[in-house]
């Protein structure tokens, strides 16, 4: 959910400044993009070398950027280019400065700039957090649209035990997420998809497969997600990578695959069946490498298990969507396909295609309905692809 934001965090002047380091890091890996302002007290705890070096851009302090030349920080700028704000930790005296709409310092000038969501996790002493005007500060933030994180019970650098401990990272980053999910429309629906080759051993070293790069299907469990749904993603040997947030099952062979979806597949809203799984396997294979000297002249072949005919006889209520790819006669395949398999839609792209098919980043698709109703695409990134197939879904649900 946070990959490709635009992430601004504000760090201020307190002893759990130390925990924006771990912020950032899990910002990162999530895909988003980091800056940073700090305050200037906020420098007595934590670098700014620091949270600038991990966040991979200057940090942020002040308004004036060179005074001999005339240039300074443009908080506008940095308010819209955000696509969230987050700071942590508040102290009492920036929350209820906020509240106030007070712009002494740039990160406040910053915060009355910004048109995204603000997400602020309070950290300070127990009965700082508990008094009365630090809670109407915090309920005035909340009534203006912005997200409160709750802070923890526990024990504070007072020494005193008690409410006021700023979330941990993790939790930060997971409420962010969550907020982030609430009125997707596929929220609480749960999706598979299938991405990548299969790899059908010849024996030990050698095998037979194709050229599916995956990023179609990885295309489509990010898109998924970012419409709210659980995703599954079954893959096959591939190099893409997926977000720690989409759950991942790693198979090689068609009958890995094969086990793998039916197992899944009853638990399932929709599956998307984008894997490129072999239709045929070696009927033999031999334990050790075969010897150029001792190799046969010819492999004979065993047919491949068929799960997406398997899932169109045995699902009840999943939306179940199948990919074709052809080299003639696309589109009679691909209806044939569609009937044959009792998808409830087909996409279909054809190798032909400049730019389209595998190892491509863009493609061509057509999208065949139970109807025959054909809507066709224009050549497009495979995220955009994904997202045109997540709305179809949709339409579905």
């Amino acid at each position: 959910m946070l990959n490709g934001k635009n992430v601004l965090l504000c760090v201020t002047g307190s002893i759990a400044a130390y925990k924006s380091s771990f912020i950032i890091r899990l910002l990162i890996t999530s895909g988003a993009s980091v800056k940073v302002i700090m305050t200037e007290s906020a420098k007595g705890f934590i670098t700014p070398l620091t949270l600038g070096t991990l966040s991979k851009n200057p940090v942020l302090t002040d308004f004036i950027k060179d005074e001999d030349a005339g240039i300074w920080n443009n908080h506008v700028d940095l308010g819209i280019w955000a696509d969230l704000m987050l700071i942590a930790p508040a102290t009492a005296n920036t929350i209820a400065k906020m509240a106030k709409g007070e712009a002494d310092s740039f990160l406040l000038a910053t915060y009355l700039s910004a048109k995204c969501p603000v997400f602020v996790a309070p950290a300070m002493d127990r009965d700082m957090y508990l008094h009365g005007s630090t809670k109407d500060n915090l309920d005035l933030l909340s009534k203006r649209g912005d997200k409160i994180i709750e802070s923890q019970f526990g024990e504070l650098a007072s020494g005193l035990i008690g409410e006021g401990r700023l979330s941990e990272p993790e939790e930060i980053i997971d409420s962010i997420v969550n907020e982030l999910r609430s009125g997707k429309p596929l929220l609480g629906k749960r999706i598979m998809v299938t991405a990548g080759p299969t790899f059908e051993p010849i024996d030990p070293v050698r095998f037979i497969g194709n050229r599916s790069s995956g990023k179609m299907g990885f295309a489509l469990a990010e898109a998924a997600y970012q419409a709210g749904a659980e995703v599954t993603l079954i893959t096959g040997p591939t190099n893409q990578q997926a977000g720690d947030y989409i759950r991942r099952i790693d198979v090689e062979t068609a009958e890995d695959m094969y086990q793998s979806c039916i197992t899944q597949f009853q638990d399932m809203q929709a599956v998307i069946m984008s894997a490129a799984i072999a239709d045929y396997r070696p009927a033999n294979v031999s334990d050790q490498k075969i010897k150029k000297s001792e190799g046969p002249s010819s492999i004979e072949l065993a047919r491949t298990k068929d799960v997406l005919h398997y899932m169109g006889e045995n699902k009840m209520g999943q939306i179940l969507v199948g990919f074709a790819m052809e080299t003639e006669n696309g589109i009679e395949h691909a209806k044939n396909k569609l009937k044959k398999k009792n998808l409830d839609f087909i996409v279909y792209n054809s190798i032909n295609e400049e730019g389209a098919g595998f190892q491509h980043d863009t493609n061509r698709v057509t999208i065949i309905g139970k109807d025959n109703k054909m809507t066709n695409f224009e050549l497009k990134s495979k995220k955009e692809v994904a997202e045109d197939i997540i709305n179809e879904i949709l339409n579905y649900l």
